[in-house]
């Protein structure tokens, strides 16, 4: 399998592992401001939201089955990590959002002469949900207490491109805010670019990132069950009513 390089290596992130960090300040914050219990309820009840690993699959240079397997092995060892010490702190309640087809964003569509989707990109975004949904399995029980709900981001938004009509969209492969080809050539949006007419008609809202609207209907999927569940082992809905 073989990736490309994107324009998405270019945005600034905070890594994982620095934003545990950011929280287990801001725990001891709370402590001093309203006592060690009262914070431990509260977190113990909190829904903690992780979603990562697109920004590394886009940058990775993966060209390998053996490339892959140990880029997903890496991913893996960090998100364990991370969810181990937000465990360790207190939380119990995880809500986990797989990495959706990196292939199909315009960005990387314009790269294809027919705009058509990156199965290679596709691919490893599928595999690396599984390799997740594995790990989390194995892990859990070794948690005593923790709950979680993985939502498949993929499954929700390949249902979309196979009939964007079905799903109240106009366009599922450009961005409504860009320009060039399928409005992809020219980076983000900025004041220059050309603007659609209806947003909520199209499922990207620049070259990388979603519209409000589908986010909106992501979120619901993710949320409430449904005949096409894209949730396990629990809906996000149960998982925030789990006590």
């Amino acid at each position: 399998m073989k990736t490309m390089s994107t324009p998405l290596s270019a945005e600034i992130s905070i890594p994982l592992s620095k934003q545990v960090r950011y929280f287990a300040a801001t725990k001891a914050e709370m402590e001093a401001a309203v006592g060690r219990g009262n914070v431990s309820r509260l977190l113990a009840h909190s829904f903690f939201l992780l979603g990562v690993g697109s920004n590394d699959l886009f940058q990775s240079t993966a060209t390998t089955q053996g490339d892959v397997i140990a880029l997903y092995t890496a991913l893996i060892s960090n998100y364990t990590a991370a969810i181990t010490d937000l465990y360790g702190m207190g939380a119990r309640k995880f809500g986990f959002i797989s990495v959706s087809p990196l292939g199909c964003v315009p960005a990387v569509r314009v790269l294809n002469a027919t705009g058509a989707c990156n199965d290679a990109m596709n691919q490893i975004a599928m595999g690396f949900t599984a390799t997740l949904k594995s790990a989390l399995a194995g892990l859990a029980p070794k948690l005593p207490g923790l709950v979680y709900s993985l939502g498949d981001s993929f499954a929700a938004l390949e249902t979309t491109f196979s009939n964007p009509q079905a799903a109240g969209y106009e366009n599922a492969d450009s961005a409504c805010c860009g320009s060039g080809r399928l409005g992809a050539e020219g980076g983000y949006c900025t004041r220059n670019s050309k603007l659609c007419t209806d947003h909520d008609a199209y499922v990207y809202w620049d070259w990388i990132h979603s519209t409000q609207r589908a986010a909106e209907l992501g979120a619901q999927a993710l949320f409430n069950e449904g005949p096409a569940q894209v949730t396990a082992p629990i809906s996000f809905g149960q998982l925030a009513h789990e006590r």
